[in-house]
């Protein structure tokens, strides 16, 4: 996504813009959203359901103002797909995954999606990747056992936030 910014700024002032906007948008809401997943292993409604309104909101836009279909519809795309996949996870272990995290998975699909299908894919990989990595650190310093349960929101969000920056 910053990198996209570069390009965006001589060819589409409009779109860099709500680029920019959707990425800051990004950063408040996945401090606020990690934050509470953290203390409470909640990620609100009253904070997903807006942010999946605002992100598509502006995504959307920026495809429009750079007259790119295709983005558009793999932002769309990405937010569903992340959506489905989430959504086989906790069918298959419930215990392993809450609610939160599935509408979370649609928010950062618009976002992930809206940067390439490799971001979507990384992302997500990365995400997991950080969790059981932070689960094997609890586990080595006797903190945790296999059977811990620790907030997974704050892994998804980091996961597409360097995907969102490296990407």
């Amino acid at each position: 996504m910053i990198s996209r910014l570069a390009q965006l700024w001589p060819d589409a002032p409009a779109a860099f813009w709500l680029v920019l906007l959707a990425g800051l948008y990004y950063v408040v809401m996945a401090v606020w959203l990690a934050a509470i997943d953290i203390k409470h292993q909640l990620l609100p409604n009253r904070i997903v359901f807006p942010s999946a309104g605002i992100a598509g909101l502006l995504l959307l836009l920026a495809s429009l103002f750079m007259l790119d279909g295709g983005t558009a519809v793999r932002t769309v795309l990405g937010g569903a797909a992340l959506w489905a996949v989430y959504v086989v996870l906790r069918l298959i272990y419930p215990a392993g995954m809450g609610y939160g995290d599935v509408k979370l998975a649609f928010v950062l699909g618009l976002y992930l999606g809206f940067v390439s299908w490799p971001a979507v894919l990384w992302g997500t990989f990365l995400a997991f990747i950080l969790a059981a990595a932070w689960g094997l650190a609890l586990m080595a310093v006797r903190r945790g056992t296999g059977k811990t349960q620790i907030p997974f929101g704050p892994f998804m969000l980091a996961g597409a936030l360097v995907m969102l920056v490296v990407g």
